[in-house]
């Protein structure tokens, strides 16, 4: 059965959990590696830099909320999303498998290419309204796209959510829209914001793994 929100029924699942146990490696790991490797590769050749940029935007946030999640899991117990190990080859972090990573790598590639060509564009402009950016109706629907998704793969083994004020509500405003907002926004910026936001976010997401990652708190 769908649910919208999280279910406390379900911290059996999440203590079960163990983060980076290679048990459950298999050669996908490889193959989905090199599918991101051969994309990214292949924008580098057509110089599409902006579709570049938009994928580490989105990517690099995407790290840090994962890493918030691993946070909020050691301290308060249980995290807002788990991964079980059944489904996935290896474990990340206690909310992103190497499978959704592997995903969310290039999520914000998709999201900036189905943009439309001129991206200035705005709908529902009419009698001098300016209308809504498409940039920002993209990454709406991309966001309401994913919740409506994590909505079944909370339903299955494969993703767990235990706190009953967690869900798709929640993820949708939180969290997916920050990460498509970044994916359309930052490729259009200028190069100097550009930069600063790129370099910020993945330092930022370095250092954290490098520091909370010893210590064992994630």
């Amino acid at each position: 059965m769908f649910k919208l929100f999280g279910d406390p029924a379900n911290k059996a699942a999440a203590d079960a959990v163990l983060v980076r146990d290679p048990s459950n490696f298999n050669w996908t790991f490889i193959t989905l590696l090199a599918f991101v490797f051969y994309i990214y590769w292949t924008e580098v050749r057509n110089k599409n830099y902006k579709v570049i940029v938009a994928g580490f935007a989105l990517y690099s946030v995407h790290w840090f909320y994962e890493i918030m999640n691993a946070i909020i899991c050691h301290f308060s117990g249980y995290a807002l999303w788990t991964v079980s190990n059944a489904s996935s080859s290896f474990i990340l972090l206690i909310g992103v498998s190497w499978e959704l990573s592997m995903m969310f790598s290039i999520a914000g590639i998709i999201s900036f290419k189905m943009l439309p060509d001129d991206r200035t564009k705005r709908y529902f402009a009419k009698d001098g309204k300016k209308g809504i950016s498409c940039k920002l109706t993209g990454a709406i629907g991309m966001a309401l796209l994913f919740s409506v998704f994590e909505i079944f793969l909370a339903w299955t083994p494969a993703f767990i959510w235990v706190y009953k004020w967690w869900g798709a509500i929640p993820v949708f405003i939180t969290t997916y829209i920050p990460f498509f907002l970044a994916s359309n926004y930052v490729p259009d910026a200028s190069p100097k914001f550009q930069k600063y936001f790129l370099c910020g976010m993945i330092g930022l997401d370095v250092l954290l793994l490098a520091v909370l990652i010893p210590l064992g708190i994630i």
